[in-house]
């Protein structure tokens, strides 16, 4: 099974999302390197826009995790509600 992953910069922005996906994911992992985190997931990722809104307090949008988002890989599938990564077949 193939790894997916996405990188954020390492700021007060990308933190709640950092610790949302962490929290949707169980198998996922974060690799911290200065001013960066990597995280990696077994197959399939999910970004829910929900999970950000508890933990940041106010409502969130998808979008605004391109800010600081710095790269990955999968196939994204998205909506208003989630964002997520995974490989095919």
């Amino acid at each position: 099974m193939s790894k997916v992953f996405i990188a954020f910069q390492d700021n007060e922005e990308s933190r709640p999302v950092i610790e949302a996906i962490l929290a949707d994911n169980p198998e996922a992992t974060a690799v911290h390197s200065p001013g960066l985190v990597k995280i990696d997931a077994p197959g399939r990722m999910v970004i829910r826009r929900a999970t950000i809104e508890e933990l940041v307090g106010r409502p969130f949008d998808l979008q605004q995790i391109q800010v600081n988002l710095v790269t990955l890989s999968g196939n994204v599938d998205e909506d208003d509600d989630e964002l997520s990564l995974s490989w095919l077949g």
